[in-house]
């Protein structure tokens, strides 16, 4: 069974069917279609966790056909232990970004629901293409969906914050372009990205094709110091614009560093790992800093996200498992964490209209319940044991260690920054005394709400109790990386 292509071309095809014959004035129509697409597409990638073996690091669930005869392009899918638990991830946070806008998003309802389905199909392509055109053609083009997503129905400087984000991701990927033509002749015409990793390259390939790969990547991440298109296109996009943005867009970038730059070129990773570290930690600690005097809350998270996602490359460099295995369950748990934040902070767009901290106080008194799934978030934001956020980034922080001990203090400085400007939002917006009539007025999340963030909420503290399925099905892959990236030779 054709488990991958399901869950790629399900979202895609009610996606497209919605935009086709969906019409505002049988909105609610559209909606249902688009969660029934949603759930079929999160169905879709159940075998994916119920059948995945765990005791090899050989890919599953393939597919291979003929694509583009001429130039040896396959359709070739399939994941291992590195890419497995992202396609669910997906599918789970498509269901609830549909959730999310069911009452929220009442103009051009059927393009807003069918640009995210289609984006959907286009991101878990992207983790299931094992051949490099194919990972190539689904990595541009999700940033169709969500150029348009942000475009049309994003805030008042919503055109300036698409262009940016489009032009910084599509500038990067053109040396990519390049990368992958350069390896479809060095293999002698092939597009196979498992043939790519047993290549033998030289010193000066190896170094220009990891800085080809390392600028499509680093954009897409974002690391320091090309961030800057990430708190612009947060902020302007709409609530699941943010919430895909945060949870899933980013790990494309993160995914793309452990099935290209280290396996194709080791010898270069190695060679450049110092200097990887080093905007790894600038982006932990320095963006910590940054985050610290936001007065936007859609921006203090955005900035986290960078500060998190900073954890992730540098436990991908270390090369140790620990270090590659905490920053793929990072990836997993702030794809619900960040998810949850950005969620949070719609809930309160939706009824006062502004994202300040300032125009908030005391929000506690008015909704407790949201302030409970709010606060709950935050503390997995900041890394609290027992839930999602702590897994990943104590993981990379002991990995860091065993590498450096001053690498691994360093990178545990982010906890306290974490801590100091999420609690620092969350004591501004949510506790005290009521701050105004706005808050005096706020009414208390409603079923839908209150479905959405539990769901979420429960994904946050089960990973953080139970982390073992997720560093199960990593092992093996993470092993047979790590021993096959081995010790430089440059």
């Amino acid at each position: 069974m054709a488990t991958l292509s399901l869950a790629i071309w399900l979202p895609i095809a009610f996606g497209v069917l919605i935009l086709a014959v969906g019409r505002d004035e049988h909105a609610n129509a559209v909606r249902w279609a688009a969660l029934v697409g949603a759930l079929l597409g999160l169905f879709a990638t159940i075998p994916l966790i119920t059948s995945f073996d765990t005791s090899t690091a050989a890919m599953q669930f393939t597919e291979n056909a003929p694509w583009i005869d001429r130039f040896q392009v396959r359709y070739h899918l399939g994941v291992d232990g590195i890419s497995m638990w992202f396609a669910p991830l997906t599918a789970f946070i498509t269901v609830i970004v549909v959730i999310a806008a069911w009452e929220v998003v009442t103009d051009r309802v059927n393009q807003y629901m069918g640009a995210f389905l289609v984006l959907s199909g286009l991101m878990i392509g992207v983790f299931s293409a094992l051949d490099g055109m194919l990972f190539y053609v689904f990595f541009e083009a999700t940033l169709i969906p969500m150029y348009i997503i942000i475009g049309v129905w994003g805030g008042p400087n919503r055109v300036y914050a698409a262009f940016k984000f489009f032009l910084y991701t599509l500038l990067g990927s053109l040396l990519m372009l390049v990368a992958l033509v350069y390896l479809y002749y060095k293999s002698g015409g092939s597009f196979d990205i498992l043939t790519w990793h047993k290549l033998p390259l030289g010193e000066h390939a190896q170094t220009l094709l990891f800085f080809a790969f390392f600028a499509a990547f680093a954009v897409k991440v974002p690391m320091w110091p090309v961030h800057t298109w990430l708190p612009d296109a947060h902020v302007e996009a709409p609530t699941g614009g943010s919430v895909v943005l945060a949870a899933i867009m980013l790990k494309l970038g993160a995914y793309g560093f452990l099935r290209f730059s280290l396996p194709i070129t080791p010898d270069a990773a190695h060679h450049w790992a110092p200097f990887i570290i080093t905007i790894s930690l600038v982006a932990v600690i320095y963006i910590g800093l940054v985050a610290l005097v936001q007065q936007d809350m859609k921006k203090l998270v955005a900035y986290s996200s960078i500060a998190h996602m900073g954890f992730v490359t540098l436990g991908f460099f270390i090369f140790n498992e620990l270090g590659i295995s905490g920053g793929l369950v990072q990836m997993v748990s702030h794809g619900f964490v960040s998810g949850a934040m950005f969620l949070s902070i719609g809930v309160l767009y939706d009824r006062v209209h502004s994202r300040e901290i300032a125009a908030y106080g005391g929000v506690v008194n008015t909704m407790p319940k949201f302030a409970a799934f709010a606060v709950l978030f935050a503390m997995a934001n900041c890394g609290l044991p027992a839930t999602a956020g702590f897994v990943g980034e104590w993981m990379v922080i002991l990995g860091a260690v065993k590498f450096n001990f001053w690498i691994g203090m360093l990178a545990a400085t982010a906890l306290i920054f974490g801590a100091a400007y999420t609690l620092w939002m969350v004591k501004r917006v949510y506790f005290g005394a009521i701050a105004n009539d706005h808050v005096r007025e706020l009414t208390d999340i409603n079923r839908r709400e209150f479905f959405m963030l539990a769901v979420l909420a429960i994904a946050v503290i089960a990973m953080g109790v139970y982390p073992k399925p997720f560093t199960d099905v990593m092992h093996v892959s993470v092993e047979e990386l790590i021993k096959h990236v081995g010790h430089s030779k440059l």
